[in-house]
């Protein structure tokens, strides 16, 4: 197989691939999702190609097999060092990076994708929205406007949840949010049993105790996670897309008497983009890079897109 050329820092933490580059090393893999299944799993303002997939998505999938298949094998010989079956633990990949920027994408062709290797058929797809504040808390709290920063979310009942997973619970739940409702869906839960690979995506994967100065729980989500991923843009990129997806909804499930954000959709054009403009420099554009970007460096592995979400290069930690 021909090898990358790309010349490496040796005191860089992360190797660094451009796009023709990693996609050699899909190493003959072959797609196994048809054009309409991929067209299923694109986020709303998206327009994923079967070449996006075959040249960055398909590498990425037999690393992650790889990686599985090894700690499936530690899990094996530690299981022949105790002479006893261990529970079955999940393997846990994480998903940051900002808002607009595709995680959801990702972590759905991802999911699509690892569940056809026969290692690991069983691949849950968990968001950490999930785990928001509802809104009636938030208000009580009077951080309403900070939905989506650190203290938003119920930090200590998602550690409990990736607790579970990696403690081999057989039954684990999580809750549900709405992006139609804006607000967590009061009876309604996702729950998995005895997954392989568990996928957990949001905005918050890869934070820690810096992000939670006030909390006196010491472990975080990421202490739990096997794999992680940032996807990453510039921000002037994130701005605009966020904007794009924000036009989307207002055309689309904004249209729904019963959305939170109805009434955008009944505004002028105009009107509807400077909102948006106002809700990224006030809210998003603020905790992306006071809270999210900043994990950039603690992942695995980092996606760089350039124009039309495409990747551009790729980083993997040595």
């Amino acid at each position: 197989m021909k090898q990358h050329s790309t010349q490496h820092n040796p005191h860089d933490a992360y190797i660094q691939f451009k796009r023709h580059e990693w996609s050699l090393l899909r190493d003959n893999v072959k797609l196994p999702l048809s054009e309409l299944e991929l067209f299923e799993l694109q986020g709303i303002n998206e327009s994923l190609s079967m070449q996006e997939v075959v040249d960055i998505y398909l590498p990425l999938s037999r690393l992650l097999n790889l990686y599985v298949k090894a700690r499936q094998y530690r899990h094996e010989v530690c299981d022949q060092f105790l002479n006893k079956k261990n529970d079955h633990i999940p393997y846990i990949i994480g998903i940051a990076g900002s808002v607009a920027v595709g995680k959801s994408t990702t972590a759905r062709i991802l999911q699509a994708l690892l569940s056809r290797w026969p290692e690991h058929p069983k691949v849950e797809l968990v968001t950490t929205d999930g785990f928001l504040r509802s809104n009636k808390e938030l208000v009580a709290r009077n951080i309403m406007h900070r939905k989506g920063f650190p203290e938003s979310f119920d930090i200590k009942a998602l550690v409990q949840f990736v607790a579970d997973l990696k403690s081999g619970k057989e039954h684990v739940c999580a809750p549900i949010y709405s992006h139609l409702t804006y607000d967590i869906l009061p009876d309604e839960k996702v729950c998995i049993d005895k997954p392989d690979i568990v996928i957990l995506e949001g905005l918050n994967v890869l934070q820690s105790a810096i992000n939670y100065p006030g909390l006196e729980h010491r472990v975080f989500v990421s202490d739990f996670v096997d794999f992680s991923i940032f996807v990453d843009a510039d921000t002037k990129l994130l701005k605009q897309w966020y904007v794009q997806r924000f036009l989307k909804f207002r055309e689309g499930a904004f249209t729904n008497p019963n959305a939170y954000f109805h009434s955008y959709s009944q505004m002028p054009e105009n009107e509807a983009i400077d909102i948006a403009e106002k809700v990224w420099d006030e809210i998003n554009g603020i905790n992306l890079n006071e809270n999210i970007r900043p994990t950039r460096e603690r992942a695995s592995l980092v996606l760089k897109k350039g124009a039309n979400h495409q990747i551009c290069n790729v980083k993997l930690r040595k």
